[in-house]
């Protein structure tokens, strides 16, 4: 999923099988760390990974920001949206966050229309130039997406 063009196309970066795995562990390492993570998604029929959603912290941002990549057969279905407003129901209720955020390049409508099907509102005041992206790279710059405990 990670060495997919179209999955990645907006980030920097293809990921090698090392760095998705060396990722995979990092993802599992937050569960038991922070109680929470990027949680992998299945199929209901087949039980195939599709790809993750769930919840992390950037090394960057002081805050939870709520993820999803699906692989590209899985598209258009509502399952990132569906699972994602799942992921906003354990934060705020199990785990007793009073915020998440979300972040994306301005290009990535797909996936601001699912923070916006969440109920996540732009927050212009706090988009940032990306710190882990060069200066001159096109996808720095990202947009802000924030919802509180009470929607």
């Amino acid at each position: 999923m990670n060495s997919d063009p179209a999955v990645m196309r907006y980030f920097p970066a293809l990921l090698t099988r090392e760095e998705s795995d060396r990722a995979a562990d990092w993802i599992e390492e937050q569960l038991v760390r922070r109680g929470f993570t990027l949680y992998a998604a299945e199929a209901r029929e087949t039980a195939e990974f599709i790809g993750f959603i769930g919840l992390s912290v950037p090394s960057f941002m002081d805050a939870v920001e709520i993820g999803w990549r699906l692989i590209p057969a899985w598209w258009n279905r509502g399952l990132a949206t569906e699972g994602a407003r799942a992921v906003l129901r354990h934060a705020f209720a199990d785990l007793g966050l009073e915020e998440v955020v979300a972040f994306t390049v301005p290009a990535n409508e797909p996936s601001r229309r699912v923070m916006e099907k969440i109920g996540m509102t732009h927050d212009a005041s706090r988009d940032f130039d990306h710190p882990r992206i060069s200066e001159d790279h096109p996808l720095r710059r990202h947009l802000l997406y924030r919802i509180g405990r009470g929607g």
